[in-house]
């Protein structure tokens, strides 16, 4: 996570521990080995229209994107000043790359009309000249600042998610992969669901980037993640098990550094899912101070609501990460937390929290748990043939689940009869719909 420019060098301390030089390689060919991975340039965005009241909103974009960009994990992004030189003229990606240094351009353009902006990006590979990616934009022109961050938001987190493909795909070509080449097949993997396969596809990457370089931060905390979703997602008979494992190593991460945004938000993952709600929401936020574009936050900040019985409130957590990044892979996940948290309020909340679960099953239909949350929930509600279907579906993907592994991970903390009530009522509709009790 570097920015570099001839103004500064911000080194977060969440920084990997190999960080790339300054750029002193004009005229290396492009697909020297030395271009450092997820390296970035944002080229001042383009005012279409050359409405000057318009400007500071244009460059304003070009700004927050570069320094948003810097969070991403294992980053290395070119300075706002450096790459301002190159506004207002013609460029060519990839002699911009080979003179920075870069693997990715993002160019983009703003253009307002009437009471709307367009905004479309694009980033490029700077060895092949060729698209990775593109986007467009188009939104009211309320209030440009809020519009501003809104924007930023979103695309530093599809470009998170892009950039990471992108360097997977760079990675499967290497014949001697790195420790972070590893690490980018691993993540790109993890990106692709919850599923025990998947969960044991995306360890083996990380595994084999520590033994490759035992310090490398973005995989112990990748790995750590790993943990955290098997524990989660009631994968394993022993879930608090890999819980602990989770928290050793996220603990032994924030010793070497101790403002990595997503290690603090992971161990607040933890302290909720361990019946520590409240210090774990506090270590969200705290996660939010160092990076306010981590969307995940905010959904674990919604079940850290959802285990202190606050269910009322879990719904604009969830909304403002889907705000953040509408388009996340974990977004599914968010929306099941607030079926659940809707089923198990106080209030009569059962169709929405119906609706919320099939929503979140439409998402990704290939996540078990979501679907055995339907099944109870069905089965709650005297739809049993539909229960028995969900159950059979949940089943297909995960034949191990059983009521006694789910319930050793319930992460709930109310007291309230009425929502203990519920809870029984749950689990003996999961029964009814033929979840095995163990």
């Amino acid at each position: 996570m570097l920015v570099v420019d001839g103004e500064q060098a911000d080194r977060p301390a969440s920084a990997s521990v190999t960080t790339p030089s300054m750029p002193d390689n004009a005229g290396r060919p492009a697909g020297s080995s030395s271009i450092p991975h997820l390296s970035i340039v944002v080229l001042p965005f383009t005012n279409i229209g050359g409405d000057l009241e318009q400007e500071y909103f244009v460059d304003g974009v070009t700004h927050s994107l570069t320094t948003d960009l810097s969070r991403i994990a294992g980053a290395f992004v070119i300075g706002r000043g450096t790459a301002f030189t190159f506004k207002g003229k013609a460029v060519d990606v990839r002699e911009i790359g080979r003179e920075l240094n870069v693997r990715y351009a993002l160019e983009g353009s703003v253009q307002r009309g009437g009471n709307r902006f367009r905004l479309n990006v694009q980033l490029t590979d700077t060895e092949t000249g060729a698209h990775v990616w593109a986007e467009r934009f188009d939104k009211p022109a309320a209030d440009l600042l809020d519009m501003q961050d809104e924007i930023v938001s979103r695309l530093a987190n599809t470009l998170n998610a892009e950039l990471i493909k992108a360097e997977a795909r760079r990675a499967e070509r290497s014949p001697q992969p790195d420790a972070m080449d590893l690490y980018f097949q691993g993540r790109a993997v993890l990106n692709k669901g919850i599923a025990p396969a998947v969960m044991a596809r995306a360890r083996d990457f990380f595994m084999r980037a520590l033994a490759l370089d035992p310090d490398n931060i973005e995989a112990a905390v990748a790995a750590a993640q790993v943990d955290f979703a098997i524990g989660s997602s009631s994968m394993a008979d022993d879930g608090p098990a890999y819980f602990r494992a989770a928290e050793k190593a996220l603990n032994g991460v924030l010793l070497r550094a101790p403002n990595h945004p997503r290690a603090h938000m992971l161990l607040g993952a933890v302290q909720i899912r361990t019946h520590r709600a409240a210090k774990g929401i506090a270590e969200c936020r705290q996660a939010l101070a160092l990076d306010r574009n981590l969307a995940d936050a905010h959904g674990f900040i919604g079940l850290g609501k959802h285990a202190l019985g606050r269910g009322e409130e879990v719904e604009g957590h969830i909304q403002e990460a889907l705000r953040l990044s509408p388009r996340d892979t974990r977004a599914f996940l968010w929306v099941m937390v607030v079926g659940m948290a809707k089923l198990m309020s106080c209030t009569n909340a059962d169709l929405e929290a119906l609706d919320w679960l099939r929503r979140s099953i439409e998402a990704n239909p290939n996540f078990a748990l979501a679907h055995f949350h339907l099944a109870g929930a069905l089965a709650m509600m005297g739809d049993l043939e539909e229960a028995q279907s969900s159950a059979k579906a949940g089943l297909a993907l995960d034949p191990n689940f059983s009521i006694r592994r789910y319930d050793v991970n319930v992460v709930f903390l109310s007291d309230n009869p009425v929502w203990l009530a519920k809870r029984k009522r749950f689990y003996e509709g999961m029964r009814m719909a033929g979840v095995p009790e163990s």
